[in-house]
């Protein structure tokens, strides 16, 4: 047998016998910036874990602040270099927006395959359920936003409890300025801010069924008497009980000025509790739900799979691990901790703050999402508009529904 035929032989023996390498696959996961260090740790991970046991599997992660997130994927949707992953708001004002451009992928297959229905609760799956042609993205977390207030400004104005109907509300904002401290710290330069309140004031002026109807745009703005006073009462919280100025400001420059006590209240997410406990003042504040709303304000976060995705069931199987039942137990007070969108999660918080959370999760039944899921993208930055208008004094509140309600009837 000669030389050259065994080296042969030996190198086919080689290949044959050597063990099988997983295929290398990347997947591309684009997401908020973290506020808590110990979010972005535990997806740290989260990431290394799931790699270990799925080799020759990686997870990128890119995190970027909230409007350059949205525009990085509105640029993404026209070019190759979308991820294969990314994070939005649920809803038809932002999801929607990147369902309809055709970014999102239908899930159908991957709710089936992992039987997701039977794991996640069902208000957060609700949105995954609001589109023609199938099932769109994976509840992330579910949110509420309610009104974080200083205990000690409110002892200062003689504030002796949370306000619970919406005219002891106004009479408490009263209190404060009269003590020389602004109610609201709100940031301007970022639209969906301010916005928050002008929600609220909606639900409570307008009622959830007249509510509904106006931001679905089944009825007519300027013929709503509720609509007009909710911006006549908007004016009145930006002009009397507002820190100033704050239209030059962003959202964490208002949480900031909130720390340093320069004013009593923000309206803010059960997110804001990681942040007071970052910054060691979680007993610094109360909370209590909007004063006269009957539903409890909040949305849902998912995370979709894109169109362009490679790899898109390597990507499902890294969603159904990030969500499963031992990965969210295991980061429970980070990932909603009261309001975890697995079923199956028990929030071990004791925090007096975490506990209010789950108070009021408790209380409310029915759910309203923010002005900007509920608007189509378009009719959302001409609320923008109309907002920021009224709050700058360059438009009269009563003409505001009226100048909302003229966009409308231009875009039909």
């Amino acid at each position: 047998m000669s030389g050259k035929w065994l080296r042969r032989l030996a190198a086919s023996v080689a290949i044959v016998s050597a063990p099988a390498t997983a295929q290398a696959q990347e997947i591309k996961f684009w997401t908020l910036s973290f506020d808590n260090p110990k979010m972005a740790k535990a997806f740290e991970t989260i990431i290394h874990d799931f790699e270990a046991k799925n080799p020759g599997v990686t997870v990128q992660l890119e995190n970027r602040g909230t409007d350059e997130h949205k525009s990085a994927l509105r640029v993404a949707g026209g070019s190759d270099q979308a991820p294969d992953i990314y994070f939005m708001w649920a809803g038809l004002g932002l999801g929607g927006e990147f369902i309809k451009s055709g970014l999102a992928l239908p899930m159908d297959k991957y709710y089936a395959q992992y039987k997701w229905d039977d794991e996640f609760i069902a208000p957060a799956l609700s949105f995954s359920k609001q589109y023609s042609g199938g099932r769109y993205g994976l509840p992330f977390t579910f949110r509420g936003e309610a009104v974080y207030y200083n205990k000690a400004l409110f002892e200062k104005a003689g504030i002796s409890a949370p306000p619970t109907s919406y005219d002891d509300f106004v009479a408490a904002a009263e209190k404060l300025a009269k003590a020389g401290v602004p109610a609201f710290t709100f940031g301007g330069t970022v639209n969906w801010h301010v916005m928050r309140l002008m929600d609220e004031i909606l639900e409570v002026q307008c009622g959830p069924e007249k509510h509904d109807a106006l931001m679905a745009m089944k009825v007519n703005w300027a013929d709503e008497p509720c609509a007009t006073k909710s911006f006549e009462e908007m004016h009145k919280w930006t002009s009397k009980y507002f820190l100033k100025p704050f239209m030059g400001i962003d959202n964490n420059q208002a949480f900031n000025l909130f720390l340093a006590g320069r004013a009593a209240m923000m309206l803010e997410g059960n997110w804001l509790v990681g942040q007071l406990r970052n910054a060691n003042k979680l007993a610094d504040y109360g909370l209590f739900p909007f004063p006269g709303a009957s539903r409890l304000y909040g949305f849902g976060e998912y995370n979709y799979i894109s169109t362009k995705s490679k790899n898109p069931d390597i990507a499902a199987k890294f969603l159904d691990y990030l969500e499963s039942t031992p990965v969210q137990q295991a980061n429970v007070d980070l990932f909603g901790g009261p309001a975890n969108v697995n079923k199956n999660v028990k929030s071990t918080s004791t925090e007096p703050l975490d506990l209010a959370w789950t108070k009021i999760f408790g209380q409310f039944n029915d759910v309203f999402v923010n002005g900007d899921q509920a608007f189509p993208l378009d009719v959302t930055t001409e609320y923008f508009r109309v907002i920021n208008e009224v709050a700058s004094d360059r438009l009269d509140p009563k003409a505001a529904a009226g100048e909302l309600q003229k966009f409308i009837a231009a875009r039909k």
